[in-house]
């Protein structure tokens, strides 16, 4: 009756293992904090084809070019957007990555580890470039 028991607990715990392996890791701060998204702004414009859109920040924009933002609508609707860096005024620019999206909805940030850049090599391309045709 003891194994059947042992068993048992340790299917359970296989099973809460695989349950939640699908959900993606939180990022954590270097002190042990898990990082949460913070509210920047909303969808204020998407235009019909849907490459980029226009997002009303909700106080001065510090969204780094590059970063990854996340959209969240109605009936959990979702989408990812890529920032452009192109910022005027209350309006910023992101890419439209995937995912569902209308104007109104929430645009949030998540504070990521940075990592260092990869080298490239661009002297040839310079070497190129300054080369008259001929």
């Amino acid at each position: 009756m003891k194994l059947a028991s042992k068993l048992f607990l340790l299917g359970s715990v296989a099973l809460a293992f695989c349950s939640c392996a699908d959900e993606e890791p939180i990022p954590i701060t270097k002190t042990g904090e898990t990082t949460k998204p913070k509210l920047v702004g909303r969808v204020a414009s998407v235009p019909s084809d849907k490459r980029f859109v226009l997002i009303e920040s909700y106080g001065k924009w510090e969204v780094a070019a590059g970063s990854l933002l996340t959209t969240l609508g109605t009936g959990e609707r979702t989408a990812n957007l890529l920032v452009t860096g192109e910022a005027l005024g209350q309006y910023a620019a992101a890419d439209y990555q995937g995912g569902t999206l209308e104007v109104g909805d929430a645009v949030y940030s998540r504070e990521t580890r940075k990592t260092a850049a990869l080298p490239t090599e661009t002297a040839p391309l310079e070497e190129h470039r300054a080369r008259p045709f001929n």
